[in-house]
């Protein structure tokens, strides 16, 4: 069995479409298509169902699936080993991570691990899905929902509350439909019985990952009949700038909205939402030094700024 034939086997299993996979190859979709069959044919069976979504494993290809993550990442630990010659904290550490947590709490507070710790490198990979660790797609992942696998290193990072947040230019600039005119809205003007009949920016939750993602039916608990989205979007920071632009009203996580002095808060006694994240790792990768430092930075990192993320009022 060709080892290269392994790796393209693996890339178009983590990106379910051939041409996605060939991108990431550097080589043509038909080569990656050729070494495939190939591959099937050496072995005898079929390791993938071709469909109109992509490129599907069938119960042979996600066996050799494990095998081949193992193969990757026993090879990929012993070459660090000895690229590093064994050094403690010396290495590639790459973090899995939802676009919001990555962009606006990891990514500022990642000096003092450089500064600490030189010689090992970060790469923040951002997910707007679960971190695939069993496929080996990150050394770490910070999940916002507790994963199900039993063979994974799981812990507890942290909860983090989200709140309701306006722009001033939303306040200032609210549509009266029965006046047919602008007028004057002030935060003492957004009530919770009239919240339903405000404009709201969501997610778009028949595409969510995760129902951790959801807060429409917990919202809905407050609300004197239900929210209708004006806006939605896939992206937590495409809804962030959407209510920064005056768009709308929405749930933003704290510790990102907290972090611009424009926003304000809508009812942050009446109105709190909690979710947690995860931390997660395989145990072969939590062995390795670099990896358990980084691993145990994070964990240090949400203690530090436990307000941020929970904040008090």
């Amino acid at each position: 069995m060709n080892w290269d034939d392994i790796k393209i086997f693996l890339e178009v299993a983590r990106a379910e479409r051939l041409s996605t996979a060939a991108k990431r190859l550097t080589m043509d979709a038909s080569t990656v298509s050729r070494r495939l069959h190939k591959l099937e044919e050496s072995i005898g069976t079929k390791l993938f169902d071709r469909t109109q979504e992509g490129h599907v494993l069938t119960a042979d290809g996600e066996m050799l699936l494990t095998s081949a993550c193992k193969m990757e990442q026993d090879a990929q630990h012993a070459l660090s080993n000895i690229h590093n010659n064994n050094e403690d904290n010396c290495g590639l550490v790459r973090i899995g991570v939802t676009e919001a947590l990555g962009n606006f709490f990891v990514s500022p507070n990642l000096l003092s691990l450089q500064q600490q710790y030189p010689n090992i490198d970060v790469h923040l990979l951002l997910f707007s899905r679960y971190v695939k660790i069993s496929r080996n797609e990150a050394d770490i992942a910070i999940a916002v929902e507790r994963p199900k696998s039993t063979s994974m290193i799981v812990s507890k990072l942290c909860d983090y509350k989200l709140q309701l947040y306006v722009h001033q230019d939303y306040l200032d600039k609210s549509f009266d439909k029965n006046l047919d005119r602008n007028v004057e809205l002030h935060t003492q003007g957004i009530t919770l019985d009239n919240l339903a009949e405000q404009k709201w920016v969501t997610y778009v939750d028949n595409l969510l990952f995760t129902d951790q993602l959801s807060y429409t039916k917990e919202l809905n608990r407050y609300l004197d009949g239900e929210l209708k989205a004006n806006f939605s979007s896939t992206s937590i920071i495409s809804q962030y700038f959407a209510i920064k632009s005056g768009l709308g009203i929405g749930i933003l996580p704290c510790f990102l909205a907290d972090q611009d002095k424009s926003l304000i808060k809508l009812h942050s006694q009446e109105i709190s939402i909690s979710r947690s994240f995860w931390l997660v790792t395989h145990p072969e990768s939590k062995r390795l030094s670099h990896v358990n430092t980084v691993w145990q930075y994070l964990k240090q990192l949400v203690q530090e700024h436990e307000e941020l993320l929970n904040p008090s009022d």
